[in-house]
């Protein structure tokens, strides 16, 4: 039975039909390949398109460039070029077969078999086809079947295919949070579990960018509470424990009930001890950047469930919801907090080092403590006008010239 491809706006993106006719789609040598093909047949939206063809790269650059579109060599030793149209880019890659792996990097050499390519593929549901003139899907290895039922599975030997890239671990569970139904493939899962300690051999960049994107699913906690019983942090992240994945599942549900957007660093936050020390050392592991790291630190540490919300803002405004949704407090009083900073717009405070010096308090730490200290007064007041904190300024500045006396 023929599949189609079903119409979507993508398929009419300004430039697709000239760029597609340039490089051949009446004569078979280009096809949609890829996630734009199994986001389509799932009626999701497409925002990245890749081809595939049987040109070299050489003369898929010749043929965008005379077709009026800028060609660009992202990937050219791995026969990737991008074709820039109004509006979008494309990804066009000649048809490749693997010729050696370590399982961190392959070296390729260029086909025109289209099934063969398809083969080096990790699973099935990522190496459809579809003729861009026909609309008609190809599929060699039953991925049409398998999105349907909601099953990611390796093409063939899922140790081969694991043993070719190691991040094939992690994706496997990427994708079963997203489009798998049900219990996961066991042949992959026992492959995976089997094949763990694979994960060390990877670049921890590559490792962080697969969990983020995994923990930025919408509700990834029962894929991440498997890999925990099967062993698949152990090797690179031993910090996540059965605690940790009790509160990403608390999280995610207080995520959905307040409606906060899912956020991957929450979550990742929430998988890790409550231990900032800890968090900063598993964050910088993980080559996060910088402001990663600082909020993974913050968060490892949330508030008590008496922290009054207001303050809290004040104090941290771009994680202050985050540290609630983290907190120990109960379902209420979370809802309650949420509420009250609703609409509510952080106040500036009034005063600066130099009032105080003026007023005759000479510069330097006692400066610096003596404005904290009318902070904190000022935020336990409820942040009243410039007046207030005039007179509090005052009053510290004689105390201070007292207590020099």
């Amino acid at each position: 039975m023929t599949t189609l491809l079903p119409d979507a706006a993508w398929r009419h993106g300004a430039g697709l039909v000239d760029l597609l006719a340039a490089l051949g789609a009446d004569e078979g040598a280009i096809r949609y390949v890829g996630g734009a093909v199994r986001d389509t047949l799932l009626g999701l939206a497409v925002s990245d398109v890749d081809c595939a063809t049987r040109l070299l790269p050489d003369e898929v650059i010749a043929r965008v460039r005379k077709a009026g579109f800028k060609a660009v060599p992202t990937g050219i030793a791995h026969g990737t070029v991008t074709a820039v149209l109004p509006g979008s880019t494309i990804e066009v890659t000649t048809l490749r077969r693997d010729v050696s792996t370590d399982g961190r990097r392959a070296t390729v050499a260029f086909t025109d078999d289209w099934r063969e390519d398809a083969a080096r593929r990790d699973f099935t549901i990522n190496a459809l086809f579809a003729d861009p003139s026909s609309g008609e899907v190809i599929d060699y290895f039953g991925g049409v079947g398998d999105l349907a039922e909601g099953h990611v599975r390796f093409i063939g030997d899922p140790l081969v295919r694991i043993a070719e890239d190691h991040l094939r671990i992690l994706r496997f569970f990427r994708f079963h949070a997203r489009f798998g139904r049900g219990a996961p493939d066991g042949p992959g899962l026992a492959a995976c579990a089997d094949r763990a300690n694979d994960l060390m051999a990877l670049s921890r960049e590559r490792i962080a960018d697969e969990l983020l994107k995994l923990l930025a699913l919408p509700d990834p906690a029962p894929t991440v509470a498997l890999m925990h019983a099967h062993g698949i942090f152990r090797p690179v992240l031993p910090e996540i424990g059965e605690e940790g994945v009790a509160r990403l599942t608390r999280l995610i549900d207080r995520e959905t009930r307040s409606g906060a957007r899912p956020d991957p660093v929450r979550r990742l936050a929430a998988l890790l001890p409550r231990d900032p020390a800890l968090a900063a050392q598993v964050a910088s592991r993980l080559r996060l950047s910088n402001a990663m790291r600082a909020r993974i630190e913050l968060l490892a540490a949330p508030p008590a469930p008496e922290t009054a919300p207001i303050p809290l803002a004040y104090r941290h405004p771009d994680a202050a919801v985050d540290l609630l949704l983290l907190s120990d407090m109960s379902d209420a009083e979370l809802a309650a907090a949420l509420a009250a900073l609703d609409g509510w717009h952080r106040p500036t405070f009034p005063l600066r080092g130099g009032d105080l010096v003026k007023l005759g308090l000479r510069p330097g730490p006692q400066v610096a403590a003596a404005l904290q200290a009318i902070e904190r007064d000022w935020m336990a007041a409820g942040f009243p006008d410039g007046e207030w904190a005039a007179r509090a300024a005052q009053a510290a500045v004689d105390q201070a010239l007292r207590e020099r006396q």
